[in-house]
């Protein structure tokens, strides 16, 4: 939800990383290009190549929350067979479960490592936050009048959470339910996460030099400190 403490978290793992090897997208309200294609494309052509790390912040899912809560916002999407509200009716969104699963099946059988993350943070807590970006003037460009709008439909966004990722959590790409309410915490949770689960691939190794190269180190700086 809003004010969950995304970008920050992204921002406090990822830190230490060497920034050649992550790639951070944001994906926004699709554009007009986004659109003309089917809703998973953008976020297939933003995965990370085999050795990066490709953060999502918001991802696919977003076309089984924020459309489920505003079934209108799939007309736009043009698609076959989609008409009217009528349309968008619950073998609609089986279909789409399905399709993500696929997706997500397909990215493991190939190699990637899939972590899903839900920042699970309380409607009380999103409601300090909000207050903060209004009281804080270097906070006030965050607040949007959005926020409090989409705020009122809470409870329809739990219920979509919650069946989203009942049906979407598997072994190869299973959900992480990160308690959100402190931040420091959740990120301590995400990063341990992230590193326990990597650690149980022996075959990932720091890269290092050839073996020319170190057994000529002496004379590498022999000849940078004869300078």
């Amino acid at each position: 939800m809003d004010t969950s403490g995304k970008d920050s978290l992204i921002r406090e793992v990822f830190k230490e990383f060497n920034a050649s090897g992550v790639e951070v997208t944001s994906f926004k309200v699709p554009t007009d290009l986004e659109n003309s294609h089917d809703y998973l494309w953008r976020h297939y052509i933003a995965l990370p190549a085999r050795g990066k790390f490709g953060v999502f912040n918001r991802t696919h899912y977003e076309n089984v929350l924020v459309t489920r809560v505003h079934p209108n916002y799939i007309l736009g999407e043009n698609l076959p067979d989609i008409i009217s509200i009528d349309d968008v009716n619950e073998n609609f969104w089986n279909k789409r479960f399905e399709q993500i699963n696929a997706f997500e099946k397909t990215l493991a059988e190939n190699g990637t490592l899939i972590f899903k993350f839900y920042l699970n943070l309380s409607k009380e807590e999103q409601k300090n936050r909000l207050l903060r970006r209004l009281d804080l003037p270097e906070k006030n460009w965050k607040f949007s009048a959005g926020d409090l709008k989409e705020r009122k439909l809470w409870s329809n966004y739990m219920n979509c959470y919650q069946d989203a990722i009942n049906r979407t959590s598997k072994t190869h790409a299973p959900w992480f339910v990160i308690p959100a309410d402190n931040k420091p915490a959740a990120r301590l949770i995400v990063a341990s996460i992230i590193l326990e689960e990597l650690k149980k691939y022996k075959d990932i190794k720091e890269p290092e030099l050839e073996q020319k190269v170190k057994d000529h180190i002496s004379v590498y700086k022999q000849e940078l400190q004869n300078e």
